[in-house]
């Protein structure tokens, strides 16, 4: 499969999954009960094992690699913590507000991945 193809792919699956969390996001704000649909909770799945796959893909493809290209790792790193601030935002959050505060640094480490994705260097605002 070629590069332009996978790094098309990726960038579906990025903005697939972003628009789906702002989605779930915003449900959950709201008190939706729309956000208990039982393809709201497995579609996001089916789309970040696609977005992951094309990551790694990627990432063999141009031979760089996390925890040894900064950038990668910078990257790697805030995916764990919009993971974990997402599981907080949709799933694990106690009250709402701790819910919502999960849900804005999830964001914030979303557009962080985005910074560095176009600068290739790890402190992309500085």
């Amino acid at each position: 499969m070629s590069y332009q193809l996978i790094k098309n792919i990726h960038l579906m699956a990025i903005s697939l999954s972003i628009c789906g969390f702002v989605l779930r996001g915003t449900w959950m704000m709201l008190g939706s009960r729309l956000i208990n649909q039982r393809w709201v909770k497995v579609l996001p799945h089916i789309i970040d094992t696609v977005l992951l796959s094309s990551a790694v893909a990627l990432a063999i493809k141009i031979h760089q690699y996390p925890f040894v290209h900064s950038w990668l790792t910078a990257k790697f790193i805030a995916l764990l913590l919009y993971i974990l601030f997402g599981m907080v935002a949709l799933s694990y959050g106690k009250t709402k507000s701790i819910r919502v505060a999960a849900f804005c640094a999830s964001l914030l480490a979303f557009s962080y991945i985005v910074m560095v994705a176009l600068t290739k260097t790890p402190l992309p605002v500085w």
